[in-house]
């Protein structure tokens, strides 16, 4: 339990003064920009805010390039999956870094406006978070209980109410309806929540904030995932009950479980800061807590950038194909080589069995192109290429390695299945 009153405010709004603490210690002026925590701490907070930055940048900018390699493709859902990623990838690059820099110098750097400005951006984007995370949850219980599909006109008008929505309602506090402070650990900036008890103008925004834009959503995301949840098993379990086998439906459970750990993530992220914060809206004194009682929240909420691109790419194997597709392209070595071994038909050939080494590489081909050069390859010598492998992926000759001159050794693979090449990966 600490004493927290560090600070005053002047007539002008929003304008903070420091004021001396007295201490048994020291008599120094504390003021409510510097950091309440102890420097070791600070470089600990600093590093654990770099290291979700690195993370989330580097997977959400892995959504977001495979989502534009496939951008003709994506449905209503992966939008706002889209829009998720935009949100946290651009919340890490441009208001994180300001926090970090101020963890390492034990004071919050260039305070009153870099203050605003990083509250102002961190709200913007966590109320983003909130409406892209529910209207996914609406989208998902509307398709799979009520099959009423989301076009991708009306998920891109979605898209920009949601942002619309978060950017008014984030800016009253500029004028007036609210503001933004920094939080008493002194690292970090956000919505004044005592501001409950100084005007009625605050109140009804903070009430406002935390009722309708926190409580709501968070009901709106557990009741729809719940009943989709129930839908699928249900269903599935009648499936099964019957001994019917349906691979769509399969997709849909795999889907489905996609979009409720991504909901059930942000909500477990985001509760224990929600809870400390509906405690301090409502406590009149200046302290009913430690200030490391509310670094652990924060820092746990800012998780939530993280996570997102691994459970993407844990259920969806679509994501894997083009997460694999893209790293070959750009390092072809990952792609092994393969041997194929290719038996021909004609009775009179000096060559009746090829065994080829092909390297495998990424494919951007069409369906039908590849047909064409599938069917195309077995009239062709043996020089040319022959695709054999999934529609992601084709194979080139490089060489012949080993070829048999005797007519008895087609013989030998009698019984291999009726297949021009057989490839084995290495």
């Amino acid at each position: 339990m600490t004493h927290l009153k560090d600070c005053t405010c002047n007539n002008s709004r929003g304008t903070l003064k420091p004021m001396p603490a007295n201490s048994s210690d020291d008599n120094r002026t504390v003021s409510v920009f510097a950091s309440k925590l102890t420097p070791a701490a600070d470089i600990c907070v600093g590093m654990t805010i770099l290291s979700v930055v690195l993370l989330s940048i580097l997977g959400n900018g892995l959504v977001l390039v495979i989502c534009y390699r496939r951008r003709k493709k994506m449905v209503g859902s992966e939008l706002l999956c889209v829009n998720l990623a935009v949100v946290d990838f651009l919340c890490c690059i441009c208001f994180y870094p300001l926090s970090i820099v101020s963890s390492f110098h034990h004071t919050w750097l260039g305070e009153n406006i870099t203050c605003v400005y990083y509250g102002l951006g961190c709200f913007i984007f966590g109320l983003c978070s909130m409406f892209t995370i529910t209207a996914i949850s609406i989208s998902r219980y509307l398709k799979t209980c009520y099959t009423v599909w989301l076009e991708g006109a009306n998920v891109q008008r979605a898209c920009c109410s949601i942002w619309l929505v978060a950017t008014v309602w984030s800016s009253f506090p500029l004028f007036g309806w609210g503001e933004y402070v920094p939080e008493p650990y002194g690292l970090s900036c956000t919505i004044a929540w005592k501001g409950y008890h100084t005007s009625a103008k605050d109140a009804f925004y903070v009430i406002c904030s935390f009722a309708c834009f926190t409580l709501v959503p968070v009901l709106l995301i557990v009741v729809s995932q719940c009943q989709i949840i129930y839908k699928v098993s249900r269903f599935s379990y009648l499936l099964s009950a019957r001994g019917i086998r349906n691979n769509l439906r399969h997709t849909e459970k795999r889907l489905s479980m996609m979009f409720f750990c991504i909901s059930l993530g942000f909500v477990i992220a985001w509760a224990p800061y929600a809870v400390v914060s509906f405690l301090f809206i409502f406590h009149k004194d200046n302290w009913y807590m430690a200030p490391e009682g509310f670094v652990f929240p924060a820092l746990f909420a800012k998780s939530s950038h993280i996570y997102n691109p691994f459970i993407y790419f844990y259920f969806n194997k679509t994501f894997q194909q083009e997460l694999r597709c893209l790293f070959i392209t750009l390092w072809p070595r990952l792609g092994g080589n393969r041997v194929g071994i290719h038996l021909a038909t004609g009775h009179h050939t000096p060559y009746p069995i090829h065994i080829q080494l092909q390297e495998r590489g990424c494919a951007k081909k069409k369906k039908k192109s590849l047909s064409q050069d599938k069917s195309q390859s077995r009239t062709k010598s043996k020089g040319k290429a022959e695709h054999t492998s999934s529609n992601r992926f084709s194979c080139r000759q490089v060489y012949a390695c080993w070829e048999s001159t005797s007519n008895d050794a087609r013989s030998v693979l009698v019984n291999q299945p009726s297949k021009s090449s057989l490839p084995v990966s290495i």
